[in-house]
């Protein structure tokens, strides 16, 4: 190569890098100037284009039943601001404003005179009523969008999920019990001013160190419902206080509905009053009153102090303890163990703990949660009361056979009831099945939990079979019975502890029933609580019959079969305990004309067969629920027909 040509590209060369450090020079030359010479100038520019910061609510993730259907859920709304200084004639602008979101001239008057750059005219309002303010085109008012909780079942188990404030954060229940995960980044809303002092805002979250979860409950929201319309009725009927309804899979600990009355709208939670959004099933105790002879039997059993058939006096209906005369409802001799339970006698109860001995019976107690939280994913549990062995008197000690001078929760006592059904498992009671996050993937799942055993397996059947004797007709609890299913239970009324006097209420009571079935394979607890009814104050009375409404509705909704067993002869045991709706059922149609068939639309299983056995006919059964069609059709002639096909659903 020439040495001409080396050095022409030995100049192209450095002339290219004097260009480049020119430009290098050039850009942190500038650099210094805007950083270091120009800092406060430009700071000062900066902070009279931003305003300020308003920090919006966070969107909340989702929650949802076991079968998917949503109970609280995160809408998008509109809310209306003012920038003050920018609004003219504002008297005008107030009384427009005031008409369509319905708040007092006054007070939108004194918003649009405050001297702050930004207020908040309404948040959260409704979609009409935002297009009828943008509609206005008021100078300095504008709008952005929040998010709001709603609950589409509005009373639908509101005090389980409770409610959040305005600003989007959880303050009863689920909805403040894991307000942290249901929680999802929070937006700032950054105001800004351009170069003609024209206001403008931009929305920018907040990073968070944690990702917001769905969850999914373990109540059944048409259980739920069931429940808590039932319970309702009952609470009117009767002209009582309020009442619990609490459903629960007595295998798993799983609750299926967890009813209150009175209820609320947690949509306008704000319009009632603090009591009422009380989720009283964890928060409220109550002496559980002859309920609790269900556990002094199965305590008595499993030591081999008494058998079923074990023979006991129980002194013509009173029992005098220390100063304390202890009466029955109907005076009795000697009772077996079992009619004890059955007839649900006081003073045989008595002799029945003074075997087992106070002690060992607390002990007992406690094994099966009373005096303990349950340890449920609630807020707000109580542990309810029993008195220990030095603090017991001798009447204290009398009384507690019976459900006196201790305290329990509805809670406490369904989960209890529920490791006699289960066969002597105490297991931890649960309402969040799966967490999950917003792509619906899995992120935790709670398992069933056996807290201990309390009782042996042998010892609860037995129990079992006991308490199936208060549900039949010559027991406290018969109209709890279910028809077509074998149902066991105990029923309880409680005198009230009067405030003023510190003595036992004569006028204000607790009725209560807690009970399972089906008996050979538990699926459903059941506790029906109704607190100071009015006129007739037992149990069974006032609970029992909504322990069988629900507890028939359920069954049928989760496609559980009723256990009817014929026996030879086409009859039906006895054990098979039926309702006075049914015992009606038949013989109306006993009563219809022979020589036609009858209609069986509305009936139960049991029902048809026992109607279909009286006509002579072969019933054929399809389906689980309450009849709703049949061949041949009902009407025609019953001549050389031998077989009825009747077709069965759950009732809607």
């Amino acid at each position: 190569m020439k040495i001409k040509e080396k050095k022409w590209i030995r100049f192209r060369i450095f002339l290219v890098a004097f260009f480049f450090f020119c430009g290098l020079g050039t850009i942190l030359a500038r650099a210094y100037q805007l950083q270091v010479l120009e800092k406060d100038k430009l700071a000062s520019i900066a902070r009279a284009g931003y305003r300020g910061t308003i920090k919006l609510p966070p969107k909340r993730s989702t929650i949802y039943d076991r079968e998917g259907h949503e109970l609280a859920v995160s809408v998008e709304v509109d809310s209306i601001y003012a920038h003050p200084e920018h609004v003219k004639k504002k008297t005008y602008a107030a009384g427009r404003l005031s008409r369509i979101l319905n708040l007092r001239h006054g007070k939108v008057v004194d918003l649009l005179n405050s001297k702050r750059p930004f207020v908040w005219i309404k948040r959260k309002i409704a979609p009409e009523k935002a297009k009828q303010v943008k509609a206005l085109g008021l100078e300095g008012i504008g709008s952005t969008t929040e998010t709001r909780r709603y609950y589409p079942g509005k009373e639908i188990a509101a005090h389980l999920i409770g409610f959040v404030g305005q600003d989007n954060q959880g303050l009863e229940g689920l909805e403040k019990k894991y307000d942290g995960i249901l929680k999802g980044p929070q937006h700032t809303l950054i105001q800004m001013r351009d170069a003609l002092g024209r206001p403008f805002f931009i929305s920018k979250p907040v990073l968070q160190d944690h990702a917001m979860y769905n969850l999914i409950l373990t109540i059944d929201k048409d259980i739920q419902y069931r429940a808590q319309q039932s319970l309702k009725q009952a609470v009117e009927k009767a002209k009582a206080k309020s009442g619990h309804c609490i459903i629960l899979n007595p295998e798993t600990g799983e609750i299926l509905a967890m009813a209150v009355v009175p209820s609320y709208n947690p949509n306008i939670f704000s319009k009632y009053r603090p009591y009422q959004w009380r989720n009283r099933t964890i928060t409220d105790c109550y002496e559980p009153g002859s309920t609790i002879k269900a556990f002094l039997l199965a305590a008595a059993l499993d030591k081999s102090i008494v058998s079923p058939q074990t023979m006991l006096n129980c002194e013509g209906g009173k029992f005098q303890v220390a100063d304390h005369i202890i009466h029955d409802t109907k005076p009795h001799d000697s009772l077996s163990v079992s009619s004890i339970i059955t007839l649900s006698s006081n003073i045989g109860a008595v002799k029945i703990g003074y075997k087992l001995g106070y002690q060992r019976f607390c002990r007992y107690l406690r094994k099966f949660g009373f005096g303990n939280r349950t340890g449920i994913d609630l807020i707000g549990e109580r542990r309810g009361f029993l008195r220990s062995v030095k603090k017991a008197k001798k009447v204290d000690r009398a009384t507690i056979y019976f459900g006196q001078g201790m305290s329990a929760s509805s809670i406490q006592m369904a989960v209890a009831m529920g490791a006699i059904a289960n066969g002597g498992k105490l297991m931890r009671p649960f309402v969040i099945r799966k967490m999950t996050d917003q792509s619906g993937r899995l992120v935790k799942e709670t398992y069933p939990h056996m807290v201990r055993r309390v009782i042996s397996p042998g010892t609860a059947k037995k129990v079992r079979l006991i308490l199936e004797g208060v549900v039949s007709e010559k027991g406290t609890g018969s109209r709890a019975a279910i028809s077509g299913y074998r149902v066991a239970g105990k029923t309880g009324t409680s005198q009230k502890v009067d405030p003023k006097t510190k003595r036992y209420s004569r006028k204000h009571y607790v009725a209560v029933f807690v009970g399972f079935v089906p008996v050979n394979k538990p699926r459903l607890v059941i506790l029906v609580m109704v607190d100071e009814p009015k006129g007739n104050s037992y149990g069974g009375v006032v609970a029992g019959p909504v322990f069988s409404e629900v507890g028939a509705w359920a069954l049928n909704h989760l496609r559980i079969n009723p256990q009817l067993k014929i026996a030879k002869g086409g009859e039906i045991p006895e054990k098979y305990n039926v309702s006075s709706r049914s015992r009606r059922s038949e013989t109306e149609m006993k009563r219809e004309d022979s020589g036609l068939m009858p209609d069986f639309s509305g009936k139960s299983m049991r029902e048809v067969l026992k109607g279909g056995r009286d006509l002579g006919l072969r019933v054929v059964l399809q389906g689980t629920g309450l009849a709703f069609q049949q061949t041949p059709a009902p009407g025609i002639s019953l001549n050389n027909i031998k077989i009825v096909k009747v077709s069965f659903k759950p009732p809607i």
